[in-house]
């Protein structure tokens, strides 16, 4: 990772294609666990999408390695709570990168506390959190679409 040049972009609208078709990774895909119903369509996909990047209570960037685009990091609020979603693509796993694009993005979002969830098994996930200073309060149980079936997940918290 040392020779890698991470940067956050706001995210623009041709990177949704990009981010789309990291999201057919069927791994990837397996352990994100909360996916869309049918993670192959791409209208629907980038109807969600766009409208996020118009909605002002969403904040969207996009992961460049190299001036490549290598996964997106988003801020956005359910049910009142402010909440954290990356996603990286499958060949840039396990070179830290998503946990130094969390870094960045925590300096800029300023909002706390905020939350992230990582499925049971997301390992890779839960070690993101936990080195940009999340701590795991809970579990909880949710209809996993990529797998099709109810699973337990884990939820972290940065207050400050």
């Amino acid at each position: 990772m040392a020779n890698n040049n991470i940067i956050l972009t706001e995210t623009e609208e041709n990177d949704l294609n990009v981010f789309f078709q990291f999201q057919l990774d069927c791994e990837a895909n397996y352990l994100a666990a909360f996916t869309s119903k049918n993670p192959n369509d791409k209208n629907a996909y980038l109807e969600k999408y766009t409208k996020h990047l118009a909605d002002p209570t969403i904040h969207m960037r996009t992961i460049k390695v190299n001036d490549v685009i290598a996964g997106s990091i988003a801020k956005y609020v359910m049910e009142n709570e402010a909440g954290i979603t990356y996603w990286i693509d499958r060949k840039f796993w396990g070179q830290g990168i998503a946990t130094t694009a969390l870094q960045g993005f925590l300096k800029v979002e300023k909002v706390r506390p905020i939350y992230g969830r990582a499925a049971f098994d997301n390992y890779g996930s839960q070690k993101v959190l936990g080195k940009c200073g999340f701590v795991k309060i809970g579990t909880d149980k949710g209809f996993a679409n990529a797998r099709q079936t109810e699973i337990e997940e884990f939820i972290y918290q940065l207050s400050a």
